[in-house]
Parts: C-alpha cells; sequence; structure tokens
C-alpha cells in the first residue's frame, strides 16, 4: 500500500505542532500541551518509520543489484544474506506505519473480556469451545500477556457450555477483537465409531475492557443475587454463598460469576463483564452508523457471523471475511495464530487508510 499521501500531510502537520508547541500562549492551557504532546510523538513516530522504510528498500534495491553483476561470488553470497534480512523487515515496518498513520481508536488498547459458549453439535460443541479456550491461551502466553478465568459452566466428556475470561496486556482488544464470530470445526468426533465427519460450532465475543467513565450504571437498574457455586471447587468454592449473578433489567443482560472463592471479587468481576457487555452494545450502535458508509468491512463483530471453519481431515483453517486459508491447523489450535491475526489487522488497517482517502 502506498502510503506516501498520508505521509507527507502528516510532515507537514508536525511543523505545524512544532510551532504550536514553542507558541508562549499554548503554556497556559495545560489540556492542549497534553494533547500537542500526544500528537508530536505520533507524528515523529510515522517520520521515523517512513524513514525506516524507505532505508530498507533502498539497501534492498543495492544488494539486488550487486546479486545482479554477479562479478564476486562471495560479495553476492552476503549481499543475499542482507536481502533475506531486509525482505523479512519491509513487511514489519510497513505494517507498522499503518497501525501509526490511523487516528488511534479508543478502546484498541483495552484489555479483553472473551465469552466463548458451545453452539450446534452437542458434546462436539463443547470440546471446540474446550478447544479454542486453550488455542486463545497458548496464544497469550506466547504474547506474554495474562488469562484470568472470570465464570465456566462445564459441558459432557471435558468440554464447555460456556467460558468467560479476561485477557491482560499490550494492545489485546487491537488484536483479538476480529475473532468474534461463530467458528465452525470439521472433524470426526472421539465418540464418532463409522468415523463420520460432523460440523459443530462455538460462538466467541470479545469484548474490550470498560471503564467506569465509559457506561453509567443506575444501581436501580440492577437485580444483584448470590448463591453457592456450582461445578468441581473442592472444599472452599462450593460450600460457600460465593456466586454472583447480576441482571441488568433495562437490557435483560444476566452475568454470572462463580470462579473465585471471594463473593466481593466474583462481584467485581461480574460488574467488569456487565460494563464491557453494555460498552458492546453502545459500540455496535456507532459501529452500525458508520458501516451505512463503507463499502466493505472485515466483519460487523456480529457474534452471529460465520467467520472461521476448522476443517481437521484436510488440516485446514479459512476465515471466511479475508478468504485466507493456511494448512497448519494442528500448529494454529496450539496458539500459532498469529499470521491470521496480522492479515485480519492489516486488512482492516487497509480499509481504514482507504476511508481516510475519501
Amino acid at each position: 500500500m502506498d502510503l506516501r499521501v498520508h505521509v507527507e500531510r502528516y510532515r507537514k502537520r508536525f511543523a505545524e505542532v512544532e510551532r504550536e508547541l514553542g507558541d508562549p500562549s499554548s503554556f497556559s492551557n495545560n489540556r492542549k500541551m497534553g494533547e500537542l504532546g500526544k500528537e508530536h510523538a505520533r507524528i515523529k513516530k510515522i517520520i521515523e518509520l517512513d524513514a525506516a522504510l524507505k532505508k530498507a528498500k533502498v539497501e534492498l534495491e543495492e544488494n539486488q543489484q550487486i546479486i545482479s553483476a554477479n562479478e564476486d561470488p562471495e560479495l553476492a553470497d552476503m549481499a543475499r544474506a542482507e536481502v533475506e534480512g531486509i525482505n523479512a523487515r519491509i513487511p514489519k515496518l510497513d505494517f507498522d506505519l499503518q497501525c501509526v498513520i490511523l487516528p488511534p481508536d479508543p478502546v484498541e488498547d483495552r484489555n479483553a473480556i472473551v465469552e466463548i459458549r458451545a453452539g450446534t453439535g452437542g458434546d462436539e460443541a463443547g470440546l471446540f469451545a474446550a478447544d479454542l479456550y486453550r488455542m486463545y491461551t497458548r496464544f497469550a502466553e506466547t504474547q506474554g500477556w495474562k488469562v484470568e478465568s472470570i465464570d465456566s459452566s462445564s459441558a459432557t466428556l471435558g468440554g464447555y457450555k460456556e467460558i468467560i475470561f479476561a485477557v491482560t496486556g499490550p494492545n489485546i482488544f487491537q488484536r483479538l477483537r476480529f475473532e468474534s464470530g461463530v467458528h465452525r470445526v470439521q472433524r470426526v468426533p472421539a465418540t464418532e465409531a463409522q468415523g463420520r465427519i460432523h460440523t459443530s460450532a462455538a460462538t466467541v465475543a470479545v469484548l474490550p475492557e470498560a471503564e467506569e467513565v465509559d457506561v453509567v450504571i443506575n444501581p436501580s437498574d440492577l437485580e444483584i443475587s448470590v448463591c453457592r457455586s456450582g461445578g468441581p471447587g473442592g472444599q472452599g468454592v462450593n460450600t460457600t454463598d460465593s456466586a454472583v449473578q447480576i441482571l441488568h433489567k433495562p437490557t435483560g443482560l444476566i452475568v454470572r460469576c462463580q470462579d473465585g472463592r471471594s463473593q466481593l471479587k466474583n462481584k467485581e468481576k461480574a460488574f467488569g463483564v456487565l460494563r464491557s457487555r453494555l460498552l458492546e452494545l453502545k459500540l455496535a450502535e456507532e459501529q452500525a452508523k458508520y458501516a451505512a458508509h463503507r463499502k466493505s468491512q472485515i466483519g460487523s463483530g456480529d457474534r452471529n457471523e460465520k467467520i472461521r471453519t476448522y476443517n481437521y481431515p484436510q488440516n485446514r483453517v479459512t476465515d471466511h471475511r479475508i478468504n485466507l486459508t493456511l494448512y497448519n491447523l494442528s500448529q494454529f489450535m496450539e496458539g500459532d495464530i498469529d499470521e491470521m491475526i496480522n492479515t485480519l489487522v492489516s486488512k482492516d488497517l487497509e480499509e481504514r487508510l482507504a476511508d481516510m482517502n475519501k
């Protein structure tokens, strides 16, 4: 993607921002100075990334010329090694430049709350929900993120009817937001004696962690109840009234948290999930208005939209929104989902940049 138009526009704006930062009249407005400081740092990063990208392209061309000249075999081998490194560096620089050029989304750097629910397919759907939970947990480990369970409902054969967990770390919502939707699996269930392939599904919802200022919750709109936690828990969890359920009467949303031993902590977690679900409703309304004049979208974020198919017999995973098929399903289910995530984020950046040109 050619980003020169955007870079030049920001380069001009950089000079304006520096003038404003040096204007004595700006010093009396702390808020304005803070905003100008953030904008200055962001545009400086754009200029630095653009310079690094240009330098890498020049180095690539120089090394390719050395290889083409074919005058010194030893020098040509060194140039080939350089080309390999530069070819790996250029896409990352280009991707980083796209990310920083776009105006920041106010929620993309938030933590996330992920909800996975078994869909059609009976016991197999529950097992698939557990597989997805394991996949995201493994991916989070590779990213250095923290995963904390909020609530779960076990299914037979070791699966889940539902599992809700929080993921904390840098830029999580930006990386996981496109996982929302219906995930379909095609495989031979462990319980299938005749080896027939079954199709099952699970839904995933990724919510940005909401802050208290994002949504206002009227206490009179809530109905809070406590009860004894169910499921495994031994001496602690299911012998005290630690499970908390919150009903938000205006929307009918019900949130339950029972995974902790402390009623207070379960209540805090439940409130966190409720705020995030209310924020999701608010963002969905805004997105619907935005989508009305947007030609294409990676996805609506609707948890009823089929986004991906996991085909075990062919060892492939296909994302239907970007028509990307990877033949590494076994590694994918172990958390190696970087390529899919990066392609989804890059496609979204591309569409948002196209919108900026209109």
